[in-house]
């Protein structure tokens, strides 16, 4: 077995120089560590050799080391990272050739090189990635993403007791903290050995720019502060995301919500997410234009939830308007559309804001959101209703709410046997109402039944009735996060929040 997992070493180590750009010192450390992580006292005699790197090299690699005790098998990315983080250029490294590059060759050339080291290291997993369920669908109001989210499974029960039963500190604090650089995990945090940033300047604060390891989307990326410090949407946040684009003019980069149900799933550290602009709301048009001038415009976009957009050359008049658009939508009541700014002494309106450059203009489109709750919506006014649930009832976050849906992996296996009754037909829907693993989607199957042939249908009818339903609800739940609603009662009621602004601007 040494011998195999000496070989297995080799090649790795032979990965690592071509698409990591370990040199050659580095390599021999590196190799020395594998030897030492193995507990093998010499190196293969053969040179490495080119094989699938994740399939024929890594998994070999994690599962010896599983037999040896290396890991926890309830966690085997944790063993799988360790090893990548051998191989890996250093945290400096990597920062010192970004800066080289965009020296020399531009950013462009910068970020390849960054985003190439965070795929071949493994840290953006591309092999579970891939296995997400992507698709697009055209609706009223524009184009929406819809992805059923396979790279972050599921915890399976194993897991979930050894996560139980772990005793372990809270170090880092978060999984956005700086300290998960080279963090070797535990079952409850990732490991974050092959984790790498660039330190950025926002408002004169220190940053840093990281990749999500999940990537929803081309360039996914991630800027969190040097300070561990709650999520705050202040006139600070659109200094901050408007010195972003200044940076890396390629990206969009945009805040969630600081409030729970309309906000993100990390509240507690503040940070922003952005990436190449590909989201679909970014490209929609205008609805109505009510401020127009070469230092900064006021629009309303054509999009299913309360979008004011506003852009212009000059960043500090642009960032005022928006500040005094946040200030009066705080303290915000218009009771006739279901809005009110607190209850009990709670706030409710926030905005989810998203910076991104159109040539020398800049552009901040801010989302207005609300997360009142009540009687007949205890999960959010403006937020899915239950009947949505059984495909979305997590927050809409900044993501979804710009038209990317992210829906959980569960609903792979959900769909195919969904699929599977509406092709054999005649649906016993009493014996279902018992079946744990379809009830939620009871309603929602009755709902597609009555359309088709009750004796069963082919594969491709039930296949493409059952996503359809998805894009319907997936559209509805953009309708729902509208604190405006597409109608007219709606639409005048958002008209006369905007006016209201734009009188105090003038003034």
């Amino acid at each position: 077995m040494d011998k195999q997992i000496a070989g297995l070493i080799e090649d790795l180590v032979l990965y690592a120089r071509k698409n990591l750009d370990l040199c050659t010192e580095d390599a021999v450390v590196a190799r020395n560590q594998l030897l030492e992580l193995y507990s093998i006292t010499n190196p293969s005699e053969r040179q490495g050799i080119d094989k699938n790197f994740q399939t024929e090299i890594l998994d070999k690699l994690v599962n010896f080391g599983l037999e040896m005790g290396l890991g926890d098998s309830a966690s085997p990315v944790l063993l799988e990272t360790k090893i990548m983080g051998l191989v890996c250029p250093s945290a400096g490294l990597v920062v010192n050739i970004f800066n080289q590059i965009k020296e020399k060759n531009g950013l462009d050339k910068a970020l390849e090189y960054f985003y190439k080291i965070s795929v071949n290291s493994n840290y953006i997993r591309m092999c579970d990635v891939n296995k997400n369920i992507c698709w697009y669908s055209e609706g009223v109001n524009g184009q929406v993403g819809i992805t059923i989210n396979l790279s972050k499974p599921e915890k399976d029960p194993k897991q979930v007791l050894a996560e139980k039963n772990f005793k372990g500190n809270k170090y880092p604090k978060c999984m956005l903290c700086l300290e998960n650089i080279g963090f070797q995990g535990n079952l409850r945090h990732p490991a974050r050995q092959t984790l790498r940033i660039i330190p950025i300047k926002l408002n004169n604060e220190n940053w840093h720019l990281q990749y999500s390891p999940y990537v929803y989307y081309d360039q996914h990326c991630i800027a969190f502060c040097d300070e561990h410090r709650p999520m705050k949407i202040t006139p600070l946040t659109f200094v901050r995301l408007c010195d972003f684009v200044d940076i890396i003019p390629q990206y969009f980069m945009g805040s969630n919500a600081d409030l729970p149900i309309v906000g993100g799933s990390i509240l507690a550290h503040d940070h922003y997410q952005g990436g190449k602009k590909v989201l679909p709301m970014l490209s929609r048009p205008i609805r109505k234009s009510y401020l127009e001038s070469k230092e900064v415009s006021v629009d309303i976009k054509d999009w299913y939830n309360s979008v004011v957009s506003v852009h212009g050359i000059d960043k500090n008049k642009v960032i005022a308007v928006a500040t005094e658009f946040l200030n009066t939508w705080r303290e915000y009541t218009d009771e006739s559309v279901g809005i009110l700014a607190t209850s009990n002494g709670e706030c409710h309106n926030t905005i989810t804001p998203i910076s991104h450059k159109e040539g020398k203009e800049y552009v901040l489109d801010l989302i207005l959101r609300n997360n009142r709750t009540d009687e007949n919506h205890p999960f959010g006014i403006f937020h899915p209703t239950v009947d949505m649930h059984n495909i979305k009832k997590e927050g809409i976050g900044l993501i979804e709410a710009m038209g990317l849906f992210i829906l959980p992996g569960r609903l792979k296996k959900e769909t195919a046997t969904l699929i599977e009754l509406l092709q054999k037909g005649n649906i016993d829907f009493d014996k279902l109402a018992n079946d744990e693993s379809i009830n939620k989607h009871i309603d929602m199957l009755k709902s597609i039944y009555e359309t088709l042939n009750k004796n069963g249908v082919d594969e491709e009818t039930a296949k493409k009735a059952v996503s359809s339903r998805i894009e319907k609800t997936c559209f509805a739940i953009l309708e729902c996060t509208a604190v405006f609603k597409n109608t007219t009662t709606g639409q005048n009621a958002f008209d006369k929040y905007v006016n209201l602004v734009l009188s105090k601007i003038n003034n």
